[in-house]
């Protein structure tokens, strides 16, 4: 199950309490300041999906799991979102009000959205995260089961994939194979046409000649016709064997994408419900339908999917 972000950060002071936030995945950041400015962000949740996506895509080394990036990273993350202000000057107001002190190198997610919302960053750090905890923690569990769903969606699409692949080239083996045999089928019964008929014209000496070797001809399969025989027979059975192999993989991959739907459809209610019931934890909840939201795009539109 992947991990959720915490409903209460570890700490005697609130000093410490923001580190331990500045320590979470970007992820978890993100959502955590959601659920205490809820109604403040709630308008405008999509930027902070937006704000981890490229702090994510800078954080080279660590990707979803970073916490924080260097300062150059930072001036990128700035410069992508068209602000003004320098990461200078984020630490300078930073310092001014006691969030942070003179050794910070890096710059996490928060450090950015405490600057950029004004917000009280003492109020942030002992902000409620919901009194809907065990709701919530079904709710990332369905998630994560979804997470797998789509995972086996894609494994057994790539094998079905793989399948077809291999039963077409079966099926151009078996289709170059009955071509080799029917051009040896002719060749022989043009040969016996031949012979034939020069053992029923000319003279007698050429007439026995003519019929001995025709006898020898239909006595035995020449070996370029046995062989096509031979070749065309292996590669029908081959072509059969991969065909049903292809179709039982084919099978396979729309049963997971039936299943993964469906554990789409039972999320999906289950997060309504829970913002049905009111309370707390708005911020883990939309972010948990935006991340049922960019699933879905992998899904076909027939089964429920969206465009990407």
């Amino acid at each position: 199950m992947a991990d959720a972000a915490p409903s209460v950060l570890p700490g005697s002071t609130d000093n410490e309490k923001l580190d331990a936030l500045c320590k979470l995945p970007y992820k978890q950041q993100a959502v955590w300041f959601l659920n205490a400015y809820w109604e403040k962000c709630k308008d405008n949740a999509e930027i902070f999906w937006k704000y981890v996506e490229k702090f994510v895509e800078i954080d080279i080394d660590h990707r979803e799991l970073g916490c924080a990036v260097d300062e150059l990273c930072a001036h990128r993350f700035l410069e992508a979102f068209q602000e003004t202000l320098t990461v200078r000057a984020m630490r300078t107001e930073l310092r001014k009000s006691g969030a942070i002190g003179d050794r910070v190198k890096n710059i996490p997610l928060t450090h950015y959205l405490i600057f950029s919302r004004q917000i009280d960053w003492h109020r942030l750090v002992n902000a409620s995260q919901g009194d809907n905890a065990e709701q919530i923690a079904q709710a990332q569990a369905m998630l994560d089961a979804v997470s797998r769903a789509f995972e086996d969606c894609k494994a057994r699409e790539e094998e079905a994939k793989a399948s077809e692949a291999a039963a077409k080239a079966a099926q151009a083996e078996l289709e170059a194979a009955l071509a080799d045999l029917h051009a040896q089928e002719e060749a022989y019964n043009n040969k016996t046409a031949d012979l034939k008929k020069k053992s029923e014209e000319g003279g007698v000496v050429s007439r026995n000649r003519a019929k001995v070797q025709l006898d020898a001809h239909l006595a035995e399969d020449p070996l370029p016709l046995r062989r096509a025989k031979l070749t065309t027979e292996a590669a029908t059975k081959k072509a059969a064997k991969a065909t049903a192999a292809a179709e039982a993989a084919r099978e396979a991959a729309e049963a997971a994408v039936v299943d993964a739907q469906n554990k789409v459809a039972e999320a999906e209610a289950y997060l309504e419900e829970l913002k049905m019931q009111g309370g707390s934890g708005e911020g883990s909840i939309w972010w948990m339908e935006r991340e049922l939201f960019e699933k879905k795009k992998y899904m076909p539109t027939s089964k429920g999917g969206v465009h990407k």
